[in-house]
C-alpha cells in the first residue's frame, strides 16, 4: 500500500535509502552514503514530498518529490523485482505532469528501469558530490 509519509517512518526511510543506495551505486564508497545520512533526516526528507510503500506495517520503500524532481525512489533490496518500484514510480507520476529525475550512469540497472517506463535522457553530466557521470531523465507522459 502506497501512503503519505509521516514523522515515524524517518528511521525507516532512512535505512532504506542507505542499504539501497550503498547496493546500487557500488561504485561510489560507502563512506560517501553515510555521511549524507544527517543531510536526508534534517534537509532533503523535511523539504521533500513523501510516500511510503508498507506491507504489513513494515516500510519497504519511498519515493520522494521535490517540485518537479524524483529526488528518490527506494526499495529495501528484497522487495526488489516485485513491481513495487513500478507502483511507487506510477503513484509518482500521477502526482506531476512532467517528472525529471538524475540517475548515475554506471547504475544501469536504473537507468534500464527508467528507460522501460518512458523516461528519455535530456543531458548528461558529473554530479557535483560523487564526480559520477550521470543523467538527467524526464518523463511527460502523466498517469491516469
Amino acid at each position: 500500500m502506497i501512503r503519505s509519509y509521516n514523522s515515524s517512518d524517518l528511521e525507516s526511510v532512512l535505512s532504506i535509502w542507505f542499504e539501497s543506495s550503498v547496493k546500487a551505486h557500488n561504485f561510489i564508497s560507502a563512506d560517501f552514503w553515510e555521511a549524507q545520512i544527517e543531510s536526508m533526516r534534517n534537509v532533503y526528507i523535511p523539504a521533500s514530498e513523501v510516500f511510503v510503500y508498507e506491507i504489513d506495517s513494515q516500510v519497504v520503500g519511498f519515493y520522494a518529490l521535490y517540485e518537479n524532481n524524483l529526488a528518490a525512489i527506494f526499495l529495501l533490496p528484497v522487495f526488489q523485482r516485485r513491481g513495487i518500484g513500478k507502483q511507487l514510480l506510477n503513484h509518482a507520476k500521477s502526482q506531476r505532469s512532467v517528472l525529471n529525475l538524475s540517475v548515475y550512469k554506471e547504475n544501469k540497472a536504473s537507468y534500464q528501469f527508467y528507460l522501460s517506463q518512458g523516461f528519455t535522457v535530456v543531458s548528461e553530466q558529473l554530479d557535483e558530490h560523487t564526480g559520477h557521470l550521470e543523467y538527467t531523465m524526464i518523463s511527460s507522459t502523466r498517469v491516469k
